[in-house]
């Protein structure tokens, strides 16, 4: 077993080498071409910030895909399923439409049309769902159409829900690979641990996901230095909708063999072990509920649902008082605990440890959104080794003025000047002098 975690180790490796290495070139080329649009009213950032970021993205998981290719115990993926070519004829789609849409400004409806076709380009070569568990009544088959549309479903909602959390930096990519780290631990497991081969193409493609997210994120952390835009974000989105609906669909539940009985009740027995089968639906928790939220806020208000706002979740945490560092890593927190959690449940389901960890930890998460404005210090033995906003400053020593002095007389003189944008400039009178014949200037 030893072997294939290494080889699931270079492609992750080769992937974020490719990605990271191509996201400068691909900086350099937005802002030659324009792909720098003006800031709008709901973004956070100040400057225009390059898209495109999905080229190299994009690029990475060809990459990916041909390494494993090569690769001896992944190379089976490749001979035995026709999931890793129908992925990336439907990620070639989605992200070609992408870039467009980063330099011309795409309409949503064309976006949401060019969704569905690369989730029927996808179904076409045959990753589509073919049966789904339902816990009380057991392993219900799909007839073609019913597949199709459930597989067209499940892709443009994760799309879509990925495109919503992408409003910070960071924010999506860093979720994204929570997400399937996640659910590359359970893909794997049915894998090697159940010896299910149809697991294969979903524990591909998730680490090269991961691959893909780790090498675009050092290049979008705040400040963001570029944008993943559409092409990147809807391209992570149908990933992970692929890796989704090729383990609920092609993964027969019967085939874990874990219960005895008759369906039905080996269904509803191994409710635990099914979790993880609709995993995607779960870490992408967060993106969903903003999802439905801002379609309810939305509609509510008389707008078209596809009309932008500053309503999203990561734009409340900014106006409650969180920085844009501290919003991010609340949702990468709420994010791991959800995917993790549902991960550590599904395996051993009979441990009360787990509920008691998840509901602790979700106590520390709460405690952690309610005090936006703290800042923990560290102890003074620290202080050499943290960085510089967790040190405690020092007040420097107030001047002893004396009445009568020429020091005296300068700081009753002095007039403050206003600062400007960030501090860094100053408005109004610059005059250092209230009256500028003390400065030895004609009247």
């Amino acid at each position: 077993m030893g072997q294939p975690v290494r080889d699931y180790l270079l492609t992750l490796c080769v992937t974020a080498a490719v990605t990271y290495l191509l996201t400068g070139p691909v900086r350099k080329f937005a802002i030659a071409t324009g792909a720098m649009p003006e800031i709008r009213a709901r973004d956070v950032h100040r400057e225009p910030t390059p898209r495109l970021g999905g080229i190299a993205m994009f690029f990475g998981l060809c990459a990916g895909l041909l390494v494993a290719d090569h690769l001896k115990n992944l190379n089976s993926v490749f001979e035995l399923s026709n999931e890793p070519r129908a992925l990336l004829s439907g990620a070639a789609l989605i992200w070609l439409i992408g870039v467009l849409d980063d330099k011309f400004e795409l309409d949503a409806l064309i976006k949401l049309g060019a969704q569905m076709i690369s989730a029927g380009v996808m179904v076409a070569q045959g990753l589509t769902i073919l049966w789904l568990p339902i816990p009380g009544v057991g392993v219900v088959s799909l007839t073609p159409g019913q597949g199709t549309l459930l597989t067209v479903a499940l892709v443009v909602v994760t799309i879509n829900a990925v495109n919503f959390v992408d409003g910070l930096d960071g924010l999506a990519a860093g979720m994204v690979c929570i997400a399937a780290a996640a659910f590359f631990l359970y893909a794997y497991r049915l894998w090697y641990g159940y010896t299910i081969e149809a697991a294969a193409p979903a524990t591909l493609f998730t680490v090269i996901l991961m691959g893909m997210c780790l090498g675009f994120l050092p290049h979008n952390m705040h400040p963001a230095r570029i944008f993943m835009g559409d092409s990147g974000s809807m391209l992570i989105g149908l990933i992970l909708a692929a890796s989704a609906i090729s383990i609920t669909g092609q993964v027969d539940p019967d085939a874990l063999k874990i219960f005895e009985g008759s369906t039905r009740q080996a269904t509803h027995a191994a409710l635990p072990v099914f979790i993880p089968l609709v995993l995607p639906l779960t870490i992408i928790a967060i993106p969903m509920a903003d999802l439905i939220l801002a379609i309810v806020r939305r509609t509510w208000k008389g707008q078209s649902p596809f009309a932008a706002d500053r309503g999203h979740l990561h734009h409340r945490l900014l106006e409650i008082g969180h920085s844009h560092s501290r919003a991010v890593l609340i949702m990468y927190f709420w994010s791991a605990l959800i995917a993790f959690g549902t991960l550590a449940y599904s395996v051993h389901s009979a441990s009360m440890w787990i509920v008691l960890c998840v509901v602790a930890l979700s106590a520390i998460g709460l405690v952690l959104l309610l005090l936006p404005r703290f800042t923990p210090r560290a102890p003074r033995w620290a202080q050499s080794v943290v960085p510089p906003r967790y040190r405690r400053r020092k007040r420097p020593p107030e001047p002893v003025v004396t009445e009568g002095t020429e020091e005296s007389e300068a700081a009753e003189e002095r007039v403050p000047v206003p600062a400007g944008l960030h501090g860094s400039t100053a408005i109004g009178n610059r005059a250092r002098f209230t009256d500028r014949r003390k400065a030895g200037t004609p009247s």
